[in-house]
């Protein structure tokens, strides 16, 4: 399967590989205060553009890297969640972030399960892990809904060496034998 054809399909949502055609949404999302606390803080707009281009282009040169999340009744823009893996990081992860007026509908649960089946079933994976931030609350309870726990402290690599992260986490295994929501 080539990756412009990729798609992923929920109930509610299309995850596919980031396009262009999702940029002015995604530097809006990163210029958002509050939904980007805990993802790194707010990009302006040139910042922005270099960190989608990243994850777009691992995609073509790596995989993987996270899905745009496109709402099925609307077609718009509402975030990116998925698999990710950049050098040094502890471990193969699903991460997610959702615009904020898309928040407490489920998206991140709905989304982050769909990407995880694909990872397991597409990457061999033995494990996932979320790197949270320790004051996530949100995405504490996302990973508890998706059958993760807290491994405890982790750390990324530089220049995020200093930021402060919970590693969640569970193992194939565990993902096969939780129950199904």
């Amino acid at each position: 399967m080539s990756i412009d054809d990729l798609e992923i399909e929920t109930s509610r949502l299309i995850l596919r590989p980031i396009r262009w055609e999702d940029f002015e949404a995604w530097a809006a999302f990163m210029g958002d205060s509050e939904a980007t606390r805990f993802l790194g803080g707010v990009q302006p707009r040139s910042t922005a553009w270099r960190t989608m281009m990243t994850m777009a282009g691992a995609w073509y040169l790596r995989q993987p890297s996270m899905f745009s999340v496109i709402e099925k009744a609307s077609g718009r823009w509402v975030g990116r969640l998925g698999p990710w893996r950049p050098d040094g990081w502890p471990g193969p992860e699903v991460g997610w972030g959702i615009i904020r007026e898309c928040w407490r509908r489920g998206y991140a649960v709905e989304g982050a399960t769909a990407a995880i089946d694909w990872a397991f079933e597409h990457f061999g994976w033995s494990e996932v892990i979320h790197s949270i931030a320790p004051g996530n609350v949100a995405s504490q309870a996302v990973a508890r809904k998706l059958g993760s726990r807290n491994r405890g402290a982790g750390r990324l690599p530089p220049p995020l060496e200093r930021e402060s992260v919970e590693i969640w986490g569970q193992t194939h295994e565990e993902w096969r034998s939780r129950p199904n929501p």
